[in-house]
């Protein structure tokens, strides 16, 4: 039998949306950081695990995330009409698996994203299992996406394995977060960074356990979570790394 590892993912890009409890068809909320769900169904689609089997493998890794960078909060408003003049369908069908009509010509719909942010995720379990996960994360079977489809991940997606438990590899791992953004803050020698992790004894329920990620048949269940805010050492940003979109033009 292999020992035990924690495998460490990098979650940044220019948007990420992660759906809990609130998100509806009509408002699709985002929580404030990586949800489990949406971080194993991130590694379902690297593996290319069909969407109507267990995703039981994967579900029951030890899980947890730091947020290394908060970002901030994008409110995306949207009205559909159909160009032919007729009403909008529904998301929902019928028993013959016909889409329903709304009864209305437009349809209005509010979405939100966290724009800049930086997550460290790590994954406890099985050594053999993380080092399949790793290997096909770095090239995956089905596009990869941070919440949603239209928020590809930025590189490097996995920061590799690592020994220990989650808490003690987040707690280890170097700070992530952007340069312009350190700059922005001023601290001292650490940071603390808000951080959670699954735990039998965790005060905090949430409910983004997947069960199944079938379209036809989707179900979560509840697990404890801990918080707590652990102190990272910032090291030195790099002042010469200013951003600068035409750089690349030679300007």
């Amino acid at each position: 039998m292999s020992s035990g590892a924690v495998l460490l993912l990098r979650l940044a890009g220019p948007l990420q949306s992660w759906g809990d409890q609130r998100a509806l068809v009509a408002r699709r909320t985002s929580a404030h950081q990586p949800t489990k769900s949406g971080v194993v169904g991130l590694v379902c689609a690297a593996v290319g695990h069909d969407r109507d089997a267990s995703p039981a493998r994967y579900a029951d890794l030890r899980f947890g995330v730091r947020v290394d960078q908060p970002g901030t909060l994008l409110r995306d408003y949207r009205v559909v009409s159909d160009f032919r003049g007729g009403d909008i369908l529904s998301t929902t069908v019928n028993a013959k698996g016909v889409q329903k009509s709304t009864g209305n010509a437009t349809n209005e719909s509010v979405r939100y994203y966290l724009q800049d942010a930086v997550f460290v995720a790590a994954l406890e379990g099985e050594r053999s299992l993380l080092e399949d996960v790793d290997a096909a994360l770095r090239s995956p079977v089905y596009t990869l996406s941070l919440g949603r489809k239209c928020c590809p991940p930025s590189l490097p997606l996995t920061l590799g394995l690592r020994e220990g438990t989650v808490e003690s590899a987040l707690a280890a791992e170097e700070w992530h977060a952007r340069p312009q953004y350190r700059r922005s803050l001023k601290t001292g020698a650490s940071v603390a960074l808000d951080s959670s992790w699954d735990s039998p004894t965790g005060e905090h329920i949430l409910h983004d356990q997947p069960v199944s990620f079938d379209p036809m048949a989707r179900r979560f269940t509840t697990r404890q979570v801990h918080r707590e805010h652990l102190p990272v050492l910032t090291g030195k940003p790099d002042d010469g790394n200013v951003h600068d979109p035409l750089a690349l033009l030679g300007w």
